[in-house]
């Protein structure tokens, strides 16, 4: 505990801090226990995901495919009062979210309202700002490999909270021979590499049409 202290009050008044961290390693302070002794003084980083606009909707409008996204999300705007609203995620350790806010500026040029969570969500959290945004679809966007881990985990957090509702879809880096899996504990829809933005907003308003 003694070594913990002496890395706040380094922390505090300067000093050597790699000198007491290791005195406190030796002293068995756990990583977690000497980072937090940091951040106590420090506090801790906060990624902010954002996304920009007008770059999808530059290129494609006027498109066939477009139009008729557009026409679909006008359509459901009129039966449901409001635009269709989709929350991107990024769950554990993936910290990869290029592939993420392409989606999510994609989708915000379309016509969808979306919101971006932060990096490193646990599936607990993501349910939680799922339901609190009142969004229609939840997409994961996966390319640690975890999927298989944190899917299941994400959608027994929307059960737990009543919230079945709410359609999940995958995309990312996910091995074909896992999207009968993720298929068969509820996953609406999985697109993999190179998919077809367009014909995935399509796809994504089918399912909750």
């Amino acid at each position: 505990q003694q070594t913990l202290e002496n890395i706040e009050s380094t922390a505090q008044n300067g000093g050597n801090l790699l000198e007491v961290a290791i005195q406190a390693a030796k002293a068995r302070a756990t990583v977690g226990e000497i980072s937090q002794a940091m951040e106590n003084v420090f506090g801790r980083h906060q990624a902010v995901a954002q996304s920009i606009s007008g770059v999808y909707r530059s290129e494609y409008e006027g498109d066939d495919e477009f139009m008729k996204i557009e026409e679909k999300i006008a359509n459901f705007s009129s039966a449901n009062g409001r635009r269709p609203r989709i929350l991107v995620v990024k769950l554990g350790q993936d910290g990869h979210d290029r592939g993420a806010k392409v989606i999510a500026t994609a989708f915000a040029d379309m016509g969808f309202d979306v919101d971006i969570g932060p990096l490193f969500q646990t599936p607990e959290e993501a349910a939680k700002q799922a339901i609190e945004n009142d969004v229609h679809i939840l997409g994961v966007s996966t390319q640690a490999a975890a999927h298989k881990t944190l899917v299941p985990m994400l959608i027994e957090a929307l059960k737990e909270q009543n919230a079945e509702n709410i359609l999940i879809v995958c995309g990312g880096i996910i091995p074909e021979q896992d999207i009968p899996e993720l298929e068969s504990i509820g996953v609406g829809a999985v697109f993999g590499p190179g998919t077809n933005i367009a014909k995935a907003a399509l796809k994504v308003l089918d399912l909750i049409e």
